[in-house]
């Protein structure tokens, strides 16, 4: 099924599930890491639960990683997007979709040399 831009996971559920996969952990690995179980990883990921700070800091530690933060200036490019993505209609989407999948798929052309 090709995953439309409205259903990004959240911010949380993106670092944990790349901490993880970059470390080559399985849910069943990273949980047994952190010490808790396997479904608490898979609703995190599934954005069904949100951790806190601290939580999802131990986790990505559990996974061999740290996460570094700093504040900078607001940019208001995510907001324009968004605005955009809110304004195509429905078939245009679709054909986006079907188009970006298409070219996901396609196999690369050998060069003639």
């Amino acid at each position: 099924m090709i995953q439309s831009y409205s259903e990004c996971p959240s911010p949380a559920a993106a670092l944990l599930q790349l901490a993880r996969l970059k470390a080559g952990l399985s849910q069943r690995e990273l949980a047994h890491r952190a010490s808790v179980p396997t479904t608490m990883i898979s609703a995190y990921e599934r954005g069904k639960r949100q951790p806190s700070l601290t939580t999802l800091l131990r986790f990505i530690h559990a996974a061999g990683f740290e996460l570094r933060m700093s504040l900078e200036p607001y940019d208001p490019h995510d907001d324009v997007l968004a605005a955009l993505e809110a304004g195509r209609k429905r078939t245009e989407r679709i054909r986006r979709d079907n188009q970006t999948e298409a070219w996901r798929r396609a196999a690369p052309v050998e060069s003639a040399r």
